[in-house]
């Protein structure tokens, strides 16, 4: 049964949210619809996390049938799945072993922890790790760390020590950062930023990163929680790069909104970690895994990626069509990402859009303060994406006139 929607906030919930007036029922494909009836194109997919949309023929029998023999037994006995799902990463990757988790916050930690080892394994005794402006990688205290947003860290000093910070998609500003420096042992990043305003690492870049690390003998640990799992029309984002990290944390869709997170190692960390060296109580359990079984089962069946890159380029293309006045003008900055992952950079804050949009149909989100989030499900389709577009962009355009 659907509880009461109160608008007033809940006196028992903390208060760690700016939400939406609004509390979802159920859903089907691409929409959702809310305890009043009210329906929703979602374009947000649970902050890229419902990967294969709501209620999807598929998933929700498989599922059922997992909750009916086990949820949880705990890790100190196989689970047969975890083999079969590490086995399915460490193919489409090429790489070598996985640990699971079950948040992209808990894989990002596992990443710092496997960086800071591997560096106290070669005798460096304060070991430092590069990071990016604009970063988000979690909001633990090291991964609020690691997180290049001021805003977020206010309130939470001292924050945790070991991390050198440069700009995106500047190989002199990481070489004079790390230059003559002998306890920096990994580069960290987001191959697309998501909360940061969807800022891509061009792909010269990544090759370039790739090979700095191998001479100096660092870890290259790239964070895929938002932009992996097919989002941008490949698995994996850097794969558009043609390289392999040492490190990948995913999570979010994953699962398809099951939470899951998971480490994926390369040769050169897959053997860091040691029995006793890290650990989790839910990490791994055997409905989190037959959720990312089935995911990346539908997704392939489904041919998915194709679908991401086809949409995702058709949405973007027809987003620049429909403000090609305010591109030429700037009031639009720039319209960026990949496949379905997609950001609109405006030139004033437009937070305001996200309650204006879900008033008439459809959910986004702004982050950065200017730019418009689009990450819908990726079984979204051209006549959907066209509606986002028929939906948002005349919201777009009376904000910037409203500014004018």
């Amino acid at each position: 049964m659907d509880t009461p929607f109160i608008e007033a906030s809940s006196p028992h919930v903390m208060n760690t949210y700016g939400r939406v007036p609004i509390a979802l029922s159920h859903g089907q494909g691409c929409r959702v619809w809310d305890v009043n009836g009210k329906s929703y194109l979602d374009a947000l997919g649970g902050i890229a996390v419902n990967t294969l949309g709501h209620n999807h023929p598929k998933l929700v029998p498989a599922l059922q049938d997992q909750l009916a023999k086990l949820i949880h037994t705990s890790n100190y006995y196989h689970v047969p799945n975890q083999e079969v799902l590490a086995k399915k990463l460490v193919e489409l990757s090429g790489m070598s072993n996985v640990f699971f988790c079950s948040t992209g916050l808990e894989a990002n930690e596992a990443a710092l922890k496997l960086a800071r080892k591997f560096g106290h394994d070669k005798g460096i005794e304060r070991p430092e790790i590069v990071v990016y402006e604009k970063a988000f990688h979690g909001r633990s205290l090291a991964t609020l760390s690691a997180t290049g947003n001021p805003k977020i860290q206010a309130g939470f000093g001292p924050l945790v020590e070991g991390f050198i910070r440069v700009p995106l998609n500047n190989m002199e500003s990481l070489l004079a950062a790390t230059a003559n420096n002998p306890n920096v042992v990994a580069v960290f990043f987001e191959a697309i930023q998501g909360e940061g305003g969807i800022n891509t690492m061009h792909l010269d870049y990544l090759k370039a990163v790739r090979q700095l690390c191998d001479q100096r003998d660092w870890l290259l640990m790239i964070d895929e929680v938002q932009c992996g799992m097919g989002r941008t029309g490949k698995w994996f984002a850097h794969q558009w790069a043609g390289i392999k990290p040492d490190v990948m944390p995913l999570a979010k869709g994953l699962g398809s909104g099951v939470p899951i997170g998971a480490v994926v190692a390369g040769p050169r960390a897959a053997n860091i970690f040691q029995p006793g060296n890290h650990g989790t109580t839910f990490g791994g359990n055997p409905l989190a895994m037959r959720a990312g079984v089935e995911t990346i089962r539908i997704m392939e069946e489904d041919g998915l990626l194709s679908n991401a890159a086809k949409v995702g380029a058709h949405l973007a293309a027809a987003l620049a069509q429909a403000l090609k006045a305010e591109l030429a003008s700037q009031a639009v900055k720039e319209i960026r990402g990949q496949g379905l992952m997609l950001g609109i950079e405006l030139a004033k804050p437009c937070a305001a859009l996200v309650g204006q949009c879900a008033a008439s149909g459809l959910l986004i989100s702004v982050t950065a303060d200017t730019v418009i989030r689009l990450v819908p499900p990726l079984i979204m389709n051209t006549a959907e994406a066209d509606e986002v577009v028929s939906i948002l962009c005349p919201l777009i355009k009376q904000l910037l006139l409203e500014a004018a």
